[in-house]
C-alpha cells in the first residue's frame, strides 16, 4: 500500500461535508497547490543563500535565456516593465558585478547587456537549488511516468490558457 500524504486526510476531512466532492480532482489540485508552495519556497531560500533579491533573479534569468547579452529593450519586453525600471535594476546588478554595459557591435546608439562570470555563477548557483530539488521529487517517478505527469500536465494547462486567454510566466 502506499504512502499516506496530508492531502488524504484532507480529502476525508472534507468528503462527508462535500458528498458531491470528487476526491481525485481534490486530491490532484490539492497535491498540485502544495507543491507549487513547497518549490516556491525552496526557490525564496536559495535567493536568500545566494543573496538575490527576486527581481536581480529574474533579471539575470531572463538575460541568461537570451544567451547572456540582450539590450535592455530586449529585457523590459521579457520581464514586462518599462524601460526606465529595467534600467534600475542594471545599475544594481552592474554594482555588484553581475551583469556590465558593453555598446553594441550592431548600432553604436545601443548599449548590449552581458552577464558577467559572477552573474552567471551565481544565477545558475540559484537555479540549481531548485533544479535539485525538482529532480529530488520527481525522482520517485521512472522515465516513461515523468513523460505521461508531463503530458497530463499539459492538457490540464491548454485548457486553463484557453479560459485565462494569455501565456502565463
Amino acid at each position: 500500500m502506499e504512502r499516506r500524504d496530508w492531502t488524504d486526510g484532507h480529502v476525508e476531512r472534507w468528503k462527508p461535508v462535500l458528498p458531491e466532492l470528487d476526491p481525485d480532482v481534490e486530491g490532484a489540485v490539492t497535491r498540485m497547490k502544495k507543491l507549487s508552495v513547497h518549490l516556491r519556497r525552496v526557490r525564496e531560500q536559495s535567493l536568500l543563500d545566494f543573496d538575490l533579491d527576486r527581481q536581480e533573479f529574474d533579471t539575470l534569468h531572463k538575460l541568461a535565456g537570451r544567451g547572456g547579452k540582450a539590450a535592455p529593450s530586449d529585457l523590459a519586453a521579457d520581464l514586462d516593465l518599462a524601460p526606465a525600471s529595467v534600467t534600475g535594476r542594471l545599475d544594481a546588478l552592474e554594482r555588484r558585478g553581475f551583469v556590465r554595459r558593453t555598446p553594441s557591435t550592431t548600432d553604436r546608439r545601443r548599449v548590449d547587456v552581458e552577464l558577467t562570470d559572477r552573474g552567471r555563477s551565481t544565477w545558475l548557483g540559484a537555479m540549481d537549488v531548485l533544479g535539485n530539488e525538482e529532480e529530488r521529487l520527481l525522482g520517485v517517478l521512472g522515465k516513461d511516468e515523468r513523460r505521461l505527469l508531463n503530458a497530463m500536465l499539459r492538457r490540464i494547462m491548454v485548457v486553463a490558457e484557453d479560459r485565462g486567454g494569455a501565456a502565463w510566466d
